[in-house]
């Protein structure tokens, strides 16, 4: 489905804009555009690959003019341009609306405008129950994306529909980064909470998960990969073995907006989910706005179901999660660095 064919990538220069971009470079697309506003980050890529099949767009989501300047002649967009990090938001909330929410809505207009074929927008768990302003503006961005594609309907162009995921290993700004780097300057390892939970999956499963999107989604649709999940604390001991480190751990207590556990779907979504083996696929709702419905008739089996979460996942086993973390490219180029590989 995508040979000969355009891909743009908003926030290409982020962890997983370099994922797609790799998993795709060698295939038989045409073009790979890479949209982002750090042109150090883009010079450093356009060095590295110097490949003719990759074009630069210096850029804003938050500019409407500039997004639909890179969008023309695209026939796929992964939309993973994003403020991200949960304390930077919740300082500035504001900017995290002005991009994951408003930036968001530009890209998706451009996209409608341009005709693009489908448009997929990258979520994540903290949009379920929010409690902060990362996964506040994430949730109603993913209402906006639900939104146009209704109103779009299921035969126009684009098709859009959202991916969610869990905590990808290893992505910038993560955890994992952070307790090797205080591993290798021998500083003390500091958790939150050792019994906090967090889903785990590799940049290659969220790959996979958006590909798994655009070849089966329908206008609107929710999709989740079904993800194992492991305790911080037990995170933080896994990556001592890893590294034979003796490095103290220290509990230093929840940072702002951070959840005990994460979800990564609610209970009335689990209701309507379709169980697809490795994913969950969940129909938008796509009734009017005729309240009649709303009073007349509800939904009896939202009180027989679970939400999804972090802590009723599958929980790995310390060999499990040993052997995610050394599939990680990072993990290995730093053993490597140590001479431990």
């Amino acid at each position: 489905m995508f040979k000969g064919k355009v891909l743009l990538i908003t926030g290409g220069t982020g962890s997983f804009g370099n994922a797609v971009l790799r998993r795709f470079l060698n295939s038989d697309v045409t073009e790979i555009r890479i949209f982002s506003r750090d042109e150090k980050k883009q010079d450093d890529m356009r060095h590295e690959l110097s490949s003719p099949k990759v074009k630069f767009y210096i850029g804003d989501v938050r500019d409407f003019n500039s997004i639909n300047t890179a969008m023309r002649g695209a026939d796929y967009v992964f939309c993973a341009a994003a403020l991200k990090q949960v304390p930077s938001c919740e300082f500035y909330p504001l900017e995290a609306v002005r991009t994951n929410v408003l930036g968001v809505e530009n890209t998706l207009n451009a996209a409608i405008e341009n005709e693009v074929r489908n448009v997929i927008v990258l979520s994540t768990d903290k949009a379920v129950y929010p409690i902060n302003a990362m996964g506040m503006s994430k949730a109603l961005m993913e209402k906006v994306a639900i939104a146009k594609a209704r109103s779009l309907g299921d035969k126009a162009r684009p098709t859009i529909c959202v991916t969610r995921y869990g905590n990808v290993m290893a992505s910038r700004g993560s955890v994992i980064p952070l307790f090797v780097s205080q591993i290798k300057a021998n500083k003390p390892i500091t958790i939150t909470d050792p019994n906090m939970t967090r889903f785990m999956m590799s940049l290659d499963d969220a790959v996979n998960l958006v590909l798994f999107a655009f070849k089966n989604g329908v206008a609107g649709d929710t999709f989740v990969q079904k993800a194992p999940a492991a305790t911080i604390g037990q995170l933080a001991g896994v990556l001592k073995k890893v590294f034979q480190s003796s490095n103290e751990v220290r509990i230093i207590g929840t940072r702002h907006g951070e959840k005990k556990h994460e979800s990564l779907l609610n209970r009335e979504e689990m209701v309507r989910s379709v169980d697809l083996h490795e994913y969950y696929r969940v129909p938008s709702d796509m009734r009017g706005l005729n309240y009649e419905k709303f009073f007349e008739k509800g939904e009896d089996r939202i009180s027989e179901h679970q939400d999804y979460t972090s802590e009723n996942t599958y929980r790995l086993s310390d060999e499990e999660l040993r052997d995610m973390l050394l599939k990680l490219d990072p993990i290995q180029q730093e053993l490597r660095s140590w001479g431990k590989s």
